[in-house]
C-alpha cells in the first residue's frame, strides 16, 4: 500500500500549492488583521484566532514579491510549527486531497537557499501542485526571530 499525505491545498498568483494536514489548525475567513508597524514587509500584522493572536504573512509577497490583492476568496491558513502558530495569506482555499507518496516528485529548486521550503512537486491529473513544508518556510524567513520574539513578548 502506499502512503498518501492529506494536504490542504491553496492558490498563490496563478499557482497551487499544499501543506500537509498535520501542520493546519484551522482555515478561516479574512477577517480585520491589526497591522504592526517595524516589521518585514510580508507580515501584514496579527490577528485573532481562538483567543490567540498569531502573526499573518503574505504568501503572495514572499513567492512573488508584491502583496495579495485580496477578495472574497482570500482566506487564512492558520498553521502551528513547532516554534510559532502563524496564518498565511492565500488567494483561495481550494481543498483536502490526498497526495500518494508516488506522486511527489523532488525538483531541483529544493536545494536552492530561498526555495528550501518546497518538499517536492505532485503531479496530480494534470495539475502541478507544490508542497511547502511550514517549518523551513520559517527558517528561510527574513526577521523572523524578531516577529517570534514579538509574539513571545505578547502572550
Amino acid at each position: 500500500m502506499s502512503e498518501t499525505n492529506k494536504s490542504v491545498v491553496f492558490q498563490v498568483g496563478n499557482e497551487e500549492y499544499a501543506i500537509q494536514i498535520q501542520y493546519v489548525i484551522s482555515i478561516e475567513k479574512m477577517e480585520s488583521i491589526t497591522p504592526i508597524p517595524h516589521l518585514p514587509e510580508y507580515v501584514k500584522g496579527i490577528v485573532e484566532v481562538r483567543g490567540e493572536l498569531i502573526p499573518v504573512i503574505d504568501f503572495e509577497s514572499i513567492l512573488y514579491n508584491r502583496p495579495l490583492l485580496v477578495n472574497e476568496n482570500a482566506r487564512l491558513i492558520v498553521l502551528k510549527t513547532d516554534e510559532i502558530s502563524l496564518a498565511v495569506l492565500v488567494n483561495e482555499a481550494k481543498e483536502i486531497i490526498d497526495i500518494p507518496e508516488e506522486k511527489l516528485k523532488q525538483v531541483g529548486l529544493i536545494t536552492y537557499s530561498k526555495t528550501s521550503y518546497f518538499v517536492g512537486v505532485a503531479n496530480l491529473d494534470h495539475r502541478l501542485i507544490t508542497v511547502i513544508n511550514p517549518s523551513s518556510l520559517l527558517k528561510s524567513l527574513e526577521g523572523i526571530e524578531e516577529i517570534k520574539d514579538y509574539m513571545a513578548s505578547y502572550v
